[in-house]
């Protein structure tokens, strides 16, 4: 069986998640703590303790950036993997390069912590805004964030699954895009609760100053191929892997394109390795001949284990 390897980003994190693996296995309290060397600061307390805390993007990133790490290294020690590619959706994404060893662990903490910290400073705290809108189509989504421009900036930035689309941009031209949503038939217009507008052009300053911070990390060729957001593509080289980097703090997620090229590549099943099952939901939505499973425990881990040993 074929399979690949997918890595959560923000908004699968919870307060006290990989406790079960943590009481089991040593290397998730020590990725966590080289972790929180990197950057001065103690991330296992904030999962534990502040959920406040946990939500800052800037500490969101390399909390889920470990934790993603941390079970990825649970699954590799306990069993042979041999994944035909990688992908993390949005921050899932430096988490699948540092699986691959396309860059450092300790490294890859400090460049998502300055992502995060960059993010947050791009845009005033409470003017930015995200939604999700369910149950129309990706162009007519499109179509529909261009008449809400009047309003400020809006547009389409992550293309999660057929009839699965998050918006971003400006506070009120999100919220003006949600009535015309509902008013074109979406099932649901529904804000989230982040401060940040990811993936759209509010960032590109943010990418911008990112780019310079970038230039200077060393990345390698890694040995997994890794599927990257913007583009649903493998990389060329490494210049090109750090220029997709830059671009996909400003540009669209391509989930689903990202998913259909793991299939289009002979994948049966994608394993998500990392807190929560929300690429596993959204693999079901996008093709169901694919199947998909998640590791956030003991038991699932044991789980995906048996499948893999067994193909």
């Amino acid at each position: 069986m074929k399979y690949s390897i997918v890595f959560p980003g923000q908004g699968s994190q919870s307060l006290g998640m990989l406790a079960d693996l943590n009481s089991n296995f040593s290397v998730v309290g020590e990725v966590f703590q080289e972790a929180s060397d990197s950057i001065s600061v103690d991330l296992w307390k904030i999962i534990n303790e502040d959920q406040e805390a946990l939500n800052l993007t800037e500490n969101t990133q390399p909390i889920m950036l470990a934790a993603g790490y941390a079970t990825y290294k649970v699954l590799s020690e306990e069993t042979s993997l041999s994944p035909v590619s990688m992908a993390g959706h949005s921050l899932g994404e430096y988490t699948a390069l540092v699986a691959s060893n396309s860059v450092s662990f300790f490294d890859a903490v400090q460049l998502v912590r300055k992502r995060g910290e960059l993010m947050q400073a791009a845009v005033p705290s409470g003017t930015g805004s995200m939604a999700a809108i369910l149950g129309l189509e990706d162009a007519l989504i499109v179509e529909i964030c261009k008449k809400a421009r009047i309003n400020g900036v809006v547009e389409a930035v992550n293309f999660n699954s057929p009839g699965q689309v998050v918006i971003a941009g400006e506070k009120n031209a999100v919220s003006h895009a949600c009535e015309l949503m509902k008013e074109a038939g979406a099932k649901r217009a529904l804000i989230l609760p982040v401060s940040v507008p990811s993936h759209c052009s509010l960032m590109k300053e943010a990418a911008s100053e990112f780019n310079t911070y970038i230039g200077a990390v060393d990345f390698h060729t890694g040995n997994v191929k890794v599927i990257h957001n913007v583009d649903a593509d493998f990389g060329s080289d490494i210049e090109n892997i750090k220029d997709k980097l830059v671009d996909q703090l400003y540009m669209p997620v391509l989930w689903t394109n990202s998913v259909n090229k793991m299939k289009d590549s002979g994948v049966e099943r994608l394993i998500e390795v990392g807190p929560g099952k929300v690429l596993t939901g959204l693999t079901r939505r996008i093709d169901k001949s694919l199947s998909a499973s998640a590791i956030i425990d003991v038991s699932s881990l044991n789980s995906t284990i048996e499948e893999i040993s067994n193909a």
